[in-house]
């Protein structure tokens, strides 16, 4: 079988790819334009993407490929009317990164609880170095204990969050982005009441007409004003334009983000301009890219290919 790795980036260098190569012929691209793929794939029987539309402009009418191995669990860049016509089988990956998201989210939410930023700039600066005290409390922290912790979207992922939080003494509750969501062990609450007790909130659910947007100024203004937002779902969840606005006005105390509307983030995004990072922190997308994930990730990607080998 001939294999066509795509996008070998967006699972970063320090990733071997030794135990792909001995199960077929492997050729590696680092990075492949959208207009690349037609020219490189034109002969292989499986090729390997993350990102990269995979429809009738990328392949065209070749009958060589045969498998689509998607390096993610989202197949959103995959034209399924296209690839079911042409005879092309499509395999994801699943559950790879949840703990490497579980652990970013509490990254995030101890970060902003415990005013981290402040603390590692107060002894970077070197004023820890001037003081006569050997502590600092000027700036007040709080801990998990105690606090509500909302989760937006209970599936796999915000079943583990809610399961630390938990171990933390945080009350657990959630909302059912879907509607059809009844765990038992946590308590579903509306949207509406979510916003108003909840003291941080984690954003864990899927993008689709239920949640984009969800997160507007409307929902903000019934935020409690000490309240965090950590959003490791989809960017578009979140309005920024309206999360800047809640910033600046206090209407809620912090955010971190994870996702953005738009990956890399624009030069003239909006929250750009909101410099306490204190109160706002924004990660590029790696809440799913711990080296274990990523690991993972490309064990599945070759266990798919071997299970369809397998099967011809």
């Amino acid at each position: 079988m001939k294999i066509i790795v795509l996008e070998s980036s967006t699972l970063g260098d320090d990733i071997s790819f030794d135990k792909l190569k001995k199960i077929g012929d492997v050729t590696i691209y680092e990075k492949t334009k959208q207009s690349e793929m037609l020219s490189r794939c034109s002969s292989a029987d499986i090729i390997v993407v993350n990102k990269l539309l995979v429809n009738e402009d990328s392949l065209g009418t070749s009958t060589s490929v045969k498998l689509v191995c998607v390096t993610a669990t989202g197949t959103n860049n995959i034209d399924f009317d296209y690839t079911n016509s042409h005879n092309i089988k499509v395999m994801n990956a699943k559950g790879y990164s949840t703990d490497s998201v579980v652990q970013h989210t509490f990254a995030c939410a101890l970060y902003l609880l415990e005013k981290l930023s402040y603390f590692d700039n107060y002894v970077q600066s070197g004023d820890y170095a001037r003081s006569s005290v050997f502590t600092n409390l000027n700036v007040k922290f709080g801990e998990l204990k105690g606090k509500t912790w909302g989760i937006a979207g209970l599936g796999t992922i915000g079943k583990e969050v809610a399961r630390i939080a938990s171990a933390f003494g945080c009350n657990v509750i959630y909302y059912s982005t879907s509607g059809k969501n009844n765990t038992s062990g946590y308590k579903r609450v509306s949207f509406d009441e979510l916003l108003s007790t909840s003291d941080i909130i984690s954003i864990n659910a899927p993008l689709d007409n239920n949640t984009l947007d969800l997160f507007n100024i409307k929902a903000f203004e019934k935020m409690k004003p000490d309240s965090i937002l950590i959003n490791v779902g989809r960017g578009s969840i979140v309005n920024e334009t309206d999360l800047y606005t809640a910033l600046t006005e206090n209407k809620i105390y912090g955010a971190a983000l994870d996702v953005l509307s738009e990956e890399p983030i624009s030069a003239d995004n909006v929250l750009l301009g909101f410099k306490d990072s204190t109160r706002l922190l924004i990660t590029p997308h790696i809440a799913w890219a711990s080296y274990e994930a990523r690991t993972r990730l490309l064990e599945q990607t070759i266990q798919n290919i071997k299970n369809y080998i397998s099967e011809q």
